[in-house]
């Protein structure tokens, strides 16, 4: 692990680099921190050195690098050692924070694909996002297992603008970590003396340190004594004359205590024996999309902290938490609220807020997060597999976006050695390849039921095994027909109707004809809904026609005349964005139809919103609560079950097939029964019970590690899983 960060200074982003290597070691690693400069206080790294687990390489002390300068590492240097020690002892992952450095280390092949990369000094808004930073994450996000986010916030930030973070974006909140018998604030009590207040940290512009320290003087006009605490000793200096103000502010301000860098056990002393905490910032940190890690520290503490009011922290502490300083608040409007706060009644609720919170982000917490990530990105070996001599796959087919979360998982399974045979379309291909990796293969999965198929059945060799994957698009065309079923071992659907339908169709044995579902990344899709979602309805993709847009706007418009609040949110690619949907006359029709009634329907008018396409699913589900899948017919449908999966609500009409994907407590006949049942569900308060069943289903039948064994058992041991158990009765 390396940050660019110095482990003299005491801020934040030290604090992380010391809880980060506990939570990895409290996680099962045995983590090696390199350290960035010369250590000239052991305040953070003592703690880490006590540690077995934890090793620290020290490139000053054991000169690992020539030429190095006085400030530390350079992003260049740093990925060079970085390098120099996988070479040495070849690391499971590598967890690198700052951008500069993630960048580079990016585009070093040795460390591509085990960068766990935490991201926090990356555009926050839109206008920050350059063509080149979006390039530069881009980069980032390819090369890496793991892109660590700090925030929900961030993260679907992040993925609306680099698709290929998408998948690959995982929460990491800040970590607090308090060493045994660290100290306790008091309970709060009418305040005996001056109202002590607590800073620590660094002292810079937007952080208003310098208003901080006129707040005593301030106080002290209310009738309040007052003292300010202010710890650490990190002053920035991009503007020099600010720099000398606050140097003088901490020199020789009234009622200021400046304390300078001290111990981290020292800096929890400190605060532990103050009133309130200070983390009110300037206006312009409002849209910050990272949470700070000194207010869960002195939450931890249990001791109530004086801080902005964002939507971030209103979700962190309750839009009611009773210090929340208002947008631009200036130092008057802070004092008037520190006054109010020395009466013990507000600040026993905030403490009681701050230390709830504050255990939502323990060293344990965040080692059960890592254990997770460390399951999904070195998993063991399958039974009846040896990695001396691992069984050869090969995934053969033209479009495998449907195969990738499974080709993944495949791939970083010990006992197993997986390669690609991408086609260029349907037909084109390197023969070459394929028939070098023919010969080669033991297994060979081909995704689609197309000319790949027919290619490694007729190349197929003795002993081998082949499988392949059948999906709505080829039932109906020629390859299945030509292919010599006696070649292979198992046609894969993903449903039990389309499996019935295939062997009646195709006319193959019935035990040649398996199924597997789809996969549903769980993980990845659970997250916080957004304020108002049970009134949103969404739609994922509205082409070709047959996904009939017209029954959605049809829920809608039942809806709408019952409630105004419920709207619809739509994210697909256009039918004039495929050329193939445009050029038929019947579609175009039928869109020009649909579109014409959303224009003129007052019912409709301000209630649809038509959303980008992309692979930016989770975040895009946050605001949605009901999902509607209104086809005339689906081979899976993913739509409905990756929303229950994000905590929503799957409405679905009654397509073929679909009584053996989704229980019944989801079917409706029409679209006037969908809507009467989602107007239900909200109005009489179920909603919340309803995409927690919803959320369950999806997770017992579908998640992506399910799945993954599922694919797993049948590639190994051939084992043909078990159909899907649907509960029929609908609840009461």
């Amino acid at each position: 692990m390396y940050g660019d960060v110095d482990m003299n200074i005491m801020d934040g982003s030290a604090v992380w680099a010391q809880s980060m290597v506990q939570a990895l070691a409290a996680a099962g690693c045995a983590p090696t921190l390199l350290l960035k400069a010369e250590v000239s206080t052991d305040r953070l790294t003592a703690p880490l050195e006590r540690d077995p687990a934890v090793a620290l390489r020290r490139p000053y002390e054991e000169g690992l690098l020539e030429g190095l300068g006085p400030r530390g590492l350079t992003p260049e240097q740093a990925v060079e050692l970085l390098e120099r020690l996988d070479a040495e002892r070849a690391y499971d992952l590598v967890v690198v924070r700052g951008r500069r450095l993630a960048v580079l280390a990016a585009q070093s092949e040795r460390l591509a694909g085990r960068l766990w990369t935490y991201l926090t000094d990356v555009p926050q808004s839109v206008p920050e996002l350059t063509a080149g930073a979006v390039s530069e994450l881009t980069d980032i996000a390819v090369a890496s297992r793991f892109v660590l986010c700090q925030t929900e916030e961030l993260r679907s930030f992040l993925e609306s603008a680099v698709p290929a973070a998408c998948g690959k974006s995982v929460l990491f909140p800040p970590v607090v970590v308090l060493e045994e018998g660290a100290p306790q604030a008091a309970p709060p009590a009418a305040v005996d003396g001056p109202l002590r207040l607590v800073y620590t940290g660094k002292f810079a512009p937007r952080w208003n340190t310098l208003e901080m320290a006129g707040l005593p003087e301030a106080l002290k006009e209310r009738g309040v004594p007052a003292e300010l605490h202010m710890v650490g000793d990190k002053v920035h200096r991009d503007s020099p004359e600010w720099a000398r103000r606050m140097n003088k502010a901490l020199e020789g301000t009234e009622g200021l205590v400046a304390h300078g860098g001290v111990p981290r056990a020292e800096a929890l002393r400190l605060a532990a024996g103050c009133h309130a905490g200070l983390s009110w910032r300037d206006e312009e940190m409002d849209a910050s999309l990272e949470l700070s890690t000194k207010v869960l520290e002195m939450g931890a503490l249990g001791l109530p902290v004086v801080l902005n009011r964002t939507p971030m922290h209103e979700a962190l502490l309750g839009a009611d938490y009773p210090l929340f300083t208002e947008p631009g608040a200036d130092a008057d409007e802070v004092a008037d609220l520190l006054a109010l706060a020395a009466d013990p009644a507000p600040r026993a609720e905030a403490a009681e807020r701050c230390r709830a919170a504050a255990a939502r982000f323990s060293l344990e917490r965040a080692a059960e997060r890592l254990g997770s990530y460390l399951d999904a990105a070195c998993p063991t070996g399958p039974e009846g597999t040896d990695a001396r001599r691992p069984l050869k796959v090969v995934i053969a087919g033209h479009d495998l976006k449907f195969f990738t979360r499974l080709a993944e998982h495949l791939t970083s399974l010990p006992g197993l050695d997986v390669r690609l045979d991408e086609w260029e379309s349907l037909r084109a291909h390197d023969q070459y390849r394929s028939k070098e990796l023919a010969s080669w293969a033991d297994v060979v999965i081909c995704e689609w039921c197309g000319p790949n198929a027919l290619f490694y059945a007729e190349h197929k060799r003795p002993g081998q095994r082949l499988l392949v994957r059948l999906h709505r698009f080829e039932l109906y065309a020629e390859w299945p027909r030509k292919l010599d079923i006696e070649k292979v071992d198992a046609v894969i659907c993903v449903s039990p109707y389309y499996a019935r339908l295939t062997r009646e169709l195709a006319g193959w044995p019935a035990d040649k004809v398996v199924v597997l579902p789809n996969w549903v990344d769980t993980e990845q899709l659970d997250r916080p809904k957004l304020p108002g979602a049970e009134y949103t309805l969404g739609m994922i993709g509205i082409a070709p026609s047959r996904k009939r847009i017209d029954r959605g706007l049809e829920v809608l418009r039942e809806l709408r005349r019952r409630d105004r609040r419920f709207t619809l949110a739509v994210k697909s690619k256009q039918p004039w964005d495929y050329w193939w949907i445009w050029n038929r006359p019947e579609e175009r029709e039928y869109y020009e139809r649909a579109y014409r009634e959303l224009r003129r329907d007052p019912l409709l008018a301000g209630g649809v919103v038509f959303d980008p396409f992309g692979p930016d699913v989770a975040a895009w589900l946050r605001r949605i609560g009901f999902a509607l899948s209104t086809s005339d017919d689906e081979s899976f449908h993913l739509a409905p079950a990756e929303c229950a999966a994000s905590g929503g609500v799957p409405a679905v009409l009654t397509w073929p097939g679909a009584d053996t994907i989704y229980s019944h407590r989801w079917l409706h006949e029409d679209p006037a029964a969908m809507a009467e049942a989602i107007h239900a569900t909200v109005a009489e308060g179920r909603f919340d019970a309803a995409r927690r069943a919803a959320q369950a289903e999806i997770r017992g039948n579908y998640a992506l590690d399910k799945v993954c064994r599922m694919w797993t058992d049948l590639i190994v041991k051939g084992a043909v899983p078990e159909p899907v158990d649907l509960p029929k009765a609908v609840p009461a």
